[in-house]
């Protein structure tokens, strides 16, 4: 099931062909390949599954009424056309950087320093917009959470504890993301039995919905489910330390959407099966919990939802900083990011970079702000990578572990998909991607500078 437990981040398969040399020396230290299969998928689930589940089920039924789980179902539908081109793109490298690295063999520097950029992006917004709810949730239990000093000691600890744990090395973070993993699911799990069981039993019929809702509601239904459904691009970044990238990948990203399907699919026919007024409710899972569980229930998923949200903000800590330790490791970035921490094989300053950039995105930012500017950059790649799929099949013929049926069929829908959504999301935070795009060309412009400098001086 892979290569042997301990391997170098550099080790290329001789079918993924990387045109510009690694910064680090034969002297450096090598990351640890430690990522099985299995701590793959949980990292891809843990990356997928955040604060949405337990509030965006009232926000879909109050668009689409009672078929709202059939919204699920076609969200679900759309992210497996982008998640397969992904999947086979993903099966031809084995070494860190997610997007970047696909762009960049695909199209270039400039291109993959732009992906790069924007994927720092997002997965410094998203974990810092779930950080900053965490410490919401967090205020049903203790109400004084919320005031500044509490927030700040309470994002310090949990932001400071998961650094910590990753400084120390890539198993000890992979075992942190399983863990968490599995705490998410087993509250959802138990809610959806009891739920599945309770409508079975009490012979609860889910009534019609009264007034048929309009393709604007539907379009806008199934465009929030799609955002739930993202994020799995992240467990796609450290595969420079796992096992078998180039063939585990691909299992993992599957096994994440058909998990991620069934429990959406569930929670979202409880929902408007349980509650009278679904599309009313702040925290329509909780209340759920709470018609069929009792009090009882509804802590346990209110539990639920802090767990999953640091369970998020865990598998971003793992792979986040594999982003700009990629970048430097390709040359794109100041080396440093690419150092390697002698004894407990990680990238060290790329963590603690990461780590006070999320410290400060949650403290100062806020949690719409931070989603929006999440949502318009991830489209932004996932439409590049899906770009990628027939290109990387001209440059690197054969090299792919994965190869999908119709693949430039899928790549063009995958891509449709993208800038379809793009019409629809709100871009009035695009001054901090045109900066954030500016940066990336500026940083182009310098080590494409370097590049020439070192090459005359050779």
């Amino acid at each position: 099931m892979g290569s042997p437990c301990i391997g170098i981040s550099h080790a290329k398969s001789h079918k993924s062909v990387i045109q510009t040399p690694a910064v680090n020396t034969q002297s450096s230290p090598l990351l640890v390949r430690a990522i099985g299969r299995w701590s793959l998928a949980a990292l891809t689930v843990n990356s997928i599954i955040g604060s949405g589940v337990f509030g965006l089920p009232a926000l879909v039924a109050g668009l689409v009424g009672t078929a709202s789980p059939l919204a699920v179902l076609l969200a679900g539908a759309a992210m497996g056309v982008i998640i397969s081109c992904f999947a086979e793109v993903a099966s031809q490298f084995t070494e860190a950087g997610g997007p970047y690295l696909y762009a960049r063999v695909a199209f270039g520097r400039l291109v993959g320093i732009q992906v790069g950029w924007m994927l720092w992006l997002v997965r410094l917004t998203a974990p810092a917009a779930n950080a900053d709810l965490f410490v919401t949730y967090l205020g049903e239990f203790w109400p004084h959470s919320t005031q500044p000093i509490p927030k700040l000691v309470i994002l310090t600890l949990l932001i400071g504890l998961l650094a910590l744990v990753n400084y120390l090395g890539v198993r000890q973070g992979t075992q942190i993301s399983n863990i968490f993993t599995v705490a998410k699911l087993v509250p959802l799990a138990v809610v959806c039995f009891a739920g599945v069981f309770y409508l079975i039993s009490a012979h609860r019929v889910i009534p019609a919905t009264t007034s048929p809702a309009n393709s604007a509601s539907w379009f806008k239904a199934v465009l929030l489910l799609i955002f739930a459904y993202g994020g799995f691009e992240g467990a796609l970044i450290p595969v420079g330390e796992a096992k078998d990238p180039r063939r585990d990948v691909t299992f993992a990203l599957f096994a994440a959407l058909l998990t991620c399907i069934v429990i959406y699919s569930v929670i979202q026919w409880m929902v408007v099966g349980v509650l009278p007024d679904s599309a009313r409710s702040d925290r329509p899972l909780a209340d759920v919990a709470r018609v069929i569980m009792g009090h009882g229930g509804a802590v346990l998923i209110a539990t639920g939802a802090l767990v999953s949200v640091y369970g998020y903000l865990s598998a971003n800590m793992l792979a986040v900083p594999r982003i700009t330790f990629a970048l430097a490791d390709r040359g794109d970035f100041p080396a440093l990011f690419a150092a390697v921490h002698r004894r407990y094989r990680t990238p060290h300053f790329s963590i603690l970079v990461f780590a006070l950039l999320t410290w400060l995105f949650a403290l100062f930012g806020n949690f719409a702000w931070n989603v929006t500017l999440s949502a318009i950059a991830r489209l932004f790649y996932y439409a590049l990578v899906c770009a990628a799929l027939p290109v990387l099949r001209k440059k690197q013929p054969g090299a792919a572990a994965f190869r999908l049926a119709g693949g430039p069929a899928f790549a063009v829908v995958g891509i449709l998909i993208c800038v379809v959504l793009l019409t629809r999301v709100d871009l009035s935070k695009s001054l901090v991607l045109v900066a954030t795009v500016v940066a990336a060309v500026l940083n182009w412009l310098v080590v494409r500078r370097n590049g020439r400098m070192q090459t005359a001086a050779g």
